[in-house]
């Protein structure tokens, strides 16, 4: 009789959720994930399911992880400083070769699979609230204009980081992305 190999679902999540931000879901075999996660194939069906069901676990913990990091802008007493570090640190991921694991989910799988993109949709509308907040809060300390519409330049920013990480895939010139952040931070705070 064969025996489930006991492991750490957490920790599982993590190394396959690695693999996946590398290869995309498309590119990652079953092999690659019980490799990556040091489990069988039959520990992996009996205790977290097939290989999709991984994955939006994976997206699920990644964006729940990257909605609780958030956190941090909302303790700025400046909020334009929150979003010109919000803006920063995304640069940062961009370059640093990693990328986002949402942007890259949003292209390979979101327009096909309602449950990957809800979770996708939670993490964005996230994001697009906590920004649009700190523009209209910068705008009332007079940190930014209020001549700025506040919903457009939230929209504006967000999308502004997938320009950016198609640039550093094609390009890989990180001086381009920080120049092209800088420009966005001045065009707010004028």
């Amino acid at each position: 009789m064969a025996r489930n190999i006991e492991f750490d679902e957490d920790m599982a999540i993590q190394k396959a959720m690695a693999v996946f931000w590398k290869k995309g879901f498309g590119g990652t075999t079953l092999r690659d994930l019980t490799e990556a996660m040091d489990i069988n194939s039959s520990s992996l069906y009996n205790t977290i399911g097939d290989k999709h069901q991984l994955f939006v676990k994976c997206i699920n913990n990644y964006t729940k992880k990257g909605m609780v990091a958030a956190g941090v802008y909302s303790k700025f007493e400046s909020p334009l400083k929150a979003v010109s570090s919000f803006i920063n640190n995304s640069v940062n991921t961009i370059i640093s070769g990693n990328s986002c694991m949402a942007i890259q989910t949003t292209f390979e799988l979101a327009s096909s699979d309602a449950e990957v993109q809800a979770l996708i949709k939670e993490r964005s509308d996230f994001i697009h609230q906590m920004l649009l907040k700190l523009i209209i809060r910068a705008q009332e300390l007079k940190e930014i204009s209020a001549e700025i519409e506040a919903e457009t330049t939230t929209n504006f920013i967000i999308s502004s980081f997938t320009g950016w990480q198609e640039s550093y895939i094609l390009h890989r010139d990180p001086k381009r992305i920080k120049k092209m952040a800088q420009l966005l931070i001045g065009q707010i705070s004028n």
